[in-house]
């Protein structure tokens, strides 16, 4: 690759005209970006030719990701832990991490609130109802945790 990333899509005036107009409220409206929804109503194929061809600089950053998150991912231990009535606390003690991975049987219909600091990892598992404000889940949840480090 050469240049900065990118620029390919900043160096499309039809694409940049577009991101200025989505700033504004009811900028990208028929009247006002009538060639963007000319392009909406193109078939599926040219919309997807155009797509690939402007994610298509970006694969070989995708492709190097996918090769570090997989052996990030990889790297850990997973171990077996209860967070009772839906909250986890674990004291690090000088565990340090890259990444963690959070695994949960499918029956289980809460997600995961992960918040930590040098000190300490805190998991609340909540499930949100009828979109309302997400509260803790109140039964005892089996998980797998994995701290990941290269």
């Amino acid at each position: 690759m050469s240049g900065k990333v990118g620029q390919e899509l900043r160096g499309n005036e039809w694409l940049m005209s577009i991101k200025q107009r989505t700033n504004i409220p009811g900028g990208v409206c028929e009247f006002d970006v009538p060639s963007y929804h000319y392009w909406l109503n193109q078939s599926s194929e040219i919309r997807m030719h155009d797509l690939r061809a402007w994610i298509e600089p970006f694969l070989p950053i995708h492709d190097g990701l996918a090769i570090v998150l997989r052996m990030l991912r990889d790297s850990g231990k997973s171990i077996r832990h209860i967070a009772y009535r839906g909250v986890f606390q674990q004291m690090l003690a000088g565990k340090t991490a890259q990444m963690l991975s959070i695994k949960l049987r499918r029956e289980y219909t809460c997600l995961p609130e992960i918040s930590a600091n040098k000190y300490a990892l805190n998991i609340r598992f909540v499930v949100q109802e009828d979109m309302q404000k997400p509260h803790v889940y109140e039964t005892d949840v089996d998980f797998e945790l994995t701290y990941c480090n290269l």
